[in-house]
């Protein structure tokens, strides 16, 4: 029985975690590697180049700053879980085909 709800509860924590959005500007290396798409050497031009230039503003600016992300792959990797920007919500890359769509349940604010 103990088996079970340790098996029932390593499956709750592990699908959990799969969903779970992880913050550019504030992941280490492993929880970049998290995301689909993302690799050794992709999180370590990401943080190389966070700790060169300071934190991401955008996903605009994250396509421009790392080489190998542009505007698709930044929206298929926000697709997967990654998070820009202040507040932490996926954002659209700018000038670059169609804005991505808010996730679900975003609250989306105009000025």
């Amino acid at each position: 029985m103990i088996k079970k709800l340790l098996a029932a509860f390593t499956l709750a924590v592990s699908i959990g975690s799969a969903f779970a959005a992880v913050d550019i500007n504030n992941a280490n290396s492993d929880a970049l590697r998290g995301i689909e798409g993302i690799g050794p050497a992709k999180a370590k031009a990401i943080l190389d180049e966070r700790e060169a230039h300071g934190p991401f503003k955008d996903a605009a600016e994250l396509s421009k700053r790392v080489k190998g992300m542009g505007g698709k792959t930044v929206e298929r990797l926000q697709a997967e879980g990654l998070t820009i920007g202040p507040g932490g919500t996926p954002a659209a890359v700018a000038g670059v085909g169609a804005a991505a769509k808010p996730a679900a349940g975003a609250v989306v604010v105009k000025k």
